[in-house]
């Protein structure tokens, strides 16, 4: 476990997800989280629903730190995140995933944790 910018304790649990859920049901797990945080009528991440649904889930984020989020992932410009978007970003966001299954030792700098 290693500190990130903002002092608070970072473990990268998507590579012993992917261990454990294999590579499916990684990719199943990451499609429910999508659908966590989408607006059920746009079936997109939206600022507005991102800002609920942290809220829901007692997470305290900024406005801007929302909005960040959300343009780190939004390749298409449309201001919100459709599910390949959001699969896309979380693989970004994972230090270790790209590096194979050896174990990770890459500080996680400059993510906000709540994206994790």
């Amino acid at each position: 476990m290693e500190l990130d910018n903002f002092g608070m304790d970072f473990e990268d649990y998507f590579p012993s997800m992917i261990g454990s859920l294999g590579a499916e049901g990684f990719i199943g797990e990451l499609c429910n989280g999508f659908r966590l945080l989408m607006d059920v009528n746009k079936g997109l991440i939206t600022f507005e629903s991102l800002k609920v649904n942290c809220f829901m889930l007692g997470l305290e984020v900024r406005d801007d730190e929302l909005l960040c989020m959300l343009m780190e992932g939004d390749l298409d410009g449309d201001g919100a995140l459709n599910q390949m978007e959001f699969c896309i970003l979380m693989f970004r966001l994972s230090p270790c995933l790209m590096d194979g299954p050896k174990l990770c030792t890459n500080t996680h700098q400059g993510v906000d944790p709540m994206l994790m």
